[in-house]
């Protein structure tokens, strides 16, 4: 029986349901919510039936001798009997207060890419509401200027590149604030894209000199292409140029000639092909298919000032990212979040970037269901291997704790909890082992896989 169940409704059996508690299984819940689950009829009632519920699982253990105990009484009589022995309405009071939002209104920071795809269309799609909240995304400039204004607490949590929130807790860059991720946002989802001009320059050896533009210092995007070019015998600190653009500026900074090339998340590079002045050199899921790329991210003094809202956030973001891993929600998700206040871009551009069925800017027409996906467990082991590359390039200097980083920064353990409760089945273990460009990643051993790579910025 689902915690928001109807406990006094005989035909239905104390432990199944579906996550919104409206539904008699996952089954129907499916068939019944092209998009989601509304809310119930009201909080006070929502509450009513957790109370309710509770009581009728630890009075009747049994479903046979719940039901019998209904049909032969009622819901009515039943719910009356129950209250003269135990004070329903003022337990639901209690747990209402207990559960309920400390703060409601909240902002939330993004930069319009379609890494970001649950934090925004959790706003117009509802997901935020159904959870108690009235969110307003904000669209953000740039990395830093999301980073200050959550520092600065301007906004309650952010759309952050997931490297973000171990180098703020880190003190890289700023000072150190310790900050979490509870949710991944988004899985592959970037590109390599080289201008028009480069055609015939398809072997990275040929790159010597080039300008290539990336998001953040502090970003998949730096680790991913550094790695890339490094497996190529090119050294990223001397043979190319590397430059920090904001990704909204990208396609005008290849169109300018100001950069050759950039790897950034999807919907730049297929604006980039949509405007005919790049084309796609390879995806980022062909480096190492399932990385991370953005998060949700919250300060630590967030979590603790207000855990209640903290907590309704997430379970909106898991609601929208589970939402958003199914294929055929993808066009859907794509009219949402196309707006000028959200991401601002052609819904055929993020139409191709979500349904993975796109024009390759060489004549082509490519289709990968997986270009891009969405998965909110927060692995550790990614933030390990974020941690090695940080080492690796002379981010961090010194010898490094790569577990408890991991482990302080990466909720995975309150992620479980939460996703569990959501009726989700999240991973056994938080770590996990994967490869990068066809190089084993044993995230028990991040000294020895730091010690084998030949090019990496001198100690």
């Amino acid at each position: 029986m689902s915690t928001f169940d109807n406990p006094f409704d005989p035909d239905r059996k104390l432990r199944a349901g579906c996550v919104c508690g409206q539904h008699r299984s996952a089954a129907e819940h499916e068939q019944a919510t092209a998009l989601h689950c509304e809310p119930v009829a009201s909080e006070e009632k929502r509450y009513e039936g957790v109370v309710a519920s509770a009581l009728m699982r630890a009075m009747f253990p049994q479903d046979v001798a719940r039901r019998a105990f209904l049909k032969s009484v009622g819901a009515s009589t039943a719910l009356a009997a129950l209250s003269q022995f135990f004070p329903i309405k003022t337990a639901t009071e209690v747990f209402a207060q207990a559960g309920a939002p400390e703060k409601k209104d909240l902002k939330v920071g993004f930069i319009p890419i379609t890494c970001a795809t649950p934090i925004i269309m959790a706003a117009p799609m509802g997901f935020y509401a159904k959870h108690g909240l009235n969110v307003e995304v904000v669209k953000t400039a740039g990395w830093a200027v999301i980073r200050d204004k959550t520092i600065n607490k301007e906004y309650d949590a952010a759309h952050m590149l997931a490297p973000m929130p171990i180098a703020i807790s880190l003190g890289l860059g700023a000072n150190a604030i310790p900050f979490t991720v509870p949710a991944i946002e988004n899985i592959n989802g970037q590109g390599i894209v080289l201008a028009s001009k480069h055609k015939d320059k398809r072997d990275p050896k040929d790159w010597k000199g080039l300008k290539f533009a990336i998001p953040f210092d502090y970003s998949m995007h730096n680790y991913l292409l550094r790695y890339y070019l490094a497996e190529h015998g090119l050294d990223p600190d001397t043979d190319v140029q590397l430059r920090s653009v904001p990704p909204p500026e990208m396609v005008a900074n290849l169109r300018a000639d100001n950069i050759d090339g950039f790897l950034a998340p999807d919907n730049i590079c297929q604006r980039a092909i949509y405007d005919g002045v790049g084309f796609m050199h390879l995806l980022s899921k062909e480096i190492w298919d399932g990385h991370p790329c953005c998060s949700f991210a919250a300060s630590r003094e967030f979590i603790t000032t207000a855990p209640n809202s903290f907590a309704a956030l997430t379970r909106a973001i898991v609601d929208a990212t589970a939402f958003a891993s199914k294929a055929e929600n993808r066009k859907q998700i794509a009219e949402a979040i196309a707006p000028a206040n959200y991401i601002n871009a052609p819904v055929t551009v993020l139409e191709q970037v979500l349904t993975g069925t796109y024009a390759d800017g060489l004549g082509g027409v490519k289709t990968d269901p997986k270009r891009v996906d969405f998965d909110p467990f927060p692995w550790q082991s990614f933030a390990v291997w974020m941690l090695t590359q940080m080492k690796r390039w002379g981010q961090i200097k010194g010898d490094v704790d790569y577990k408890a980083v991991a482990e302080q920064v990466y909720l995975a353990t309150d992620t479980k909890k939460l996703m569990t409760e959501m009726g989700a089945t999240p991973p056994a273990s938080a770590y996990k082992s994967f490869a990068v460009m066809g190089k084993n990643f044993d995230p028990a051993k991040p000294e020895d896989y730091l010690a084998s790579f030949k090019i990496r910025k001198a100690s």
